[in-house]
């Protein structure tokens, strides 16, 4: 096997082009934290970027920052974090999941995934937040989109067209985000004891109440006993963020909405930001190496579907996004994926993700949701455009395409 590791954009270019011009497939390769995720690859060749790495520009006043793509995610949350500012959409870290230490997520995977965190309900992910991109496609062929403000542009948002692509339409060299300020504190109030019903209702509570909650995820036993110190009783966390006066008055009036919910704990700063962290990189299904699943469906369904998936097969299970993102591991060591999509189907439609599961699953199993034929088509389209030989990570997505959730 060969591995490329270029350390500037114009040797990312001159790899893809041999690469092309031999028609020779290449795995795009970070710090590797998301590599099992997706089908696998039958490639010889490797670009590693890892060595791509290093923060290109900074401007706190600006809310921008740019890196190149190879740059570690947490070498830019340090950053960001000495001038009291981050990336809103607090983006996962998927190495523990797969039993990696924490911190070797990149900037570009963050792109190229579209990673988003607790937050996503009222920040969105990473396509949200994304103003520009330098880039190489399948062709040989270098291009940037977007800039450093945000605007309106006529034709495609190819910053946009990256995100959740995961590797296979371009190699990103260069990524530019906005960033925003950080909440001088945050306070979480945890409900104790719900079942899963009530509990979807009394984040639909908070939610839709001038609390302002940023994050909502409901952690039923056994998740919760994996938790920050929560214990074994189910937990519904809500957490509020902003000034010092403003957080108190919200979580007051928070705890008078749900005083008849069920026993109110407080978790206070950096106790909070702690357990949100963990809710973030997924710890209760860390390590472990049953499947797992990432579902997004309606938050009034989702309960629903997990009960109904209960009665077939042995699930874990939690709730991030006020119930609309489900994390389920399969205890029983089998992905049931048709099992699994029939019922995200039949309780309104969603779209499920296998992030782990064994390599033969993988390759047997449709990773990413399957597309409707219009938007299958519509994804072969753009695929043929930036790499009609399909040399950058050919079927890590299947045919399926990418993922739309």
């Amino acid at each position: 096997m060969t591995s490329f590791t270029p350390a500037t954009a114009e040797e990312v270019l001159a790899a893809v082009q041999w690469a092309a011009a031999e028609e020779a497939p290449l795995e795009i390769l970070g710090h590797g934290s998301k590599r099992g995720i997706g089908r696998p690859l039958q490639t010889e060749h490797v670009l590693d970027l890892s060595k791509l790495s290093g923060i290109t520009l900074y401007e706190p006043a600006e809310l921008v920052l740019s890196a190149r793509a190879g740059t570690p995610l947490v070498e830019i949350e340090t950053l960001l974090a000495d001038n009291k500012q981050q990336l809103a959409f607090e983006p996962m870290d998927y190495g523990p999941l797969f039993g990696q230490p924490p911190g070797r997520g990149t900037i570009g995977g963050v792109l190229a995934a579209n990673v988003s965190g607790p937050r996503r309900l009222k920040a969105g992910a990473a396509r949200d937040h994304i103003l520009g991109i330098n880039a190489v496609s399948g062709r040989g062929e270098a291009f940037k989109s977007g800039g450093r403000v945000v605007k309106n542009v006529t034709g495609y948002d190819l910053s946009k067209a990256m995100a959740g692509s995961w590797g296979t339409l371009a190699v990103l060299t260069d990524v530019t985000f906005k960033v925003l300020p950080a909440a001088e504190t945050e306070r979480t109030v945890a409900v104790r004891g719900l079942l899963d019903d009530l509990a979807v209702a009394a984040m639909a509570l908070a939610l839709g109440s001038s609390a302002e909650v940023s994050s909502a995820v409901h952690l039923p036993y056994p998740a919760v006993s994996k938790v920050g110190g929560l214990g074994s009783q189910p937990a519904t966390l809500l957490r509020v963020e902003g000034f010092g006066p403003s957080v108190s008055a919200r979580v007051e009036m928070l705890e008078n909405l749900l005083k008849n919910a069920g026993p109110l704990e407080e978790i206070a700063h950096e106790a909070s930001r702690a357990l949100w962290r963990e809710v973030r990189d997924c710890v209760p299904f860390a390590g472990g190496d049953k499947p797992l699943w990432r579902v997004s469906m309606a938050p009034s369904q989702a309960h629903q579907m997990v009960m109904a998936l209960r009665m077939r097969a042995p699930v874990s299970a939690f709730y991030d996004w006020q119930g609309g993102l489900v994390w389920l591991s399969m205890e029983s060591g089998e992905p049931e994926a048709e099992l699994l999509r029939a019922l995200v189907k039949n309780f309104g439609g969603g779209h499920a993700t296998l992030v782990r599961a064994a390599l033969a699953d993988r390759a047997a199993v449709p990773v990413f949701e399957p597309q409707p034929p219009a938007l299958a088509a519509l994804s072969g389209r753009l695929k043929a455009e930036f790499d009609p030989k399909d040399i950058l990570n050919p079927d890590r997505m299947g045919r399926e395409g990418r993922d739309a959730a």
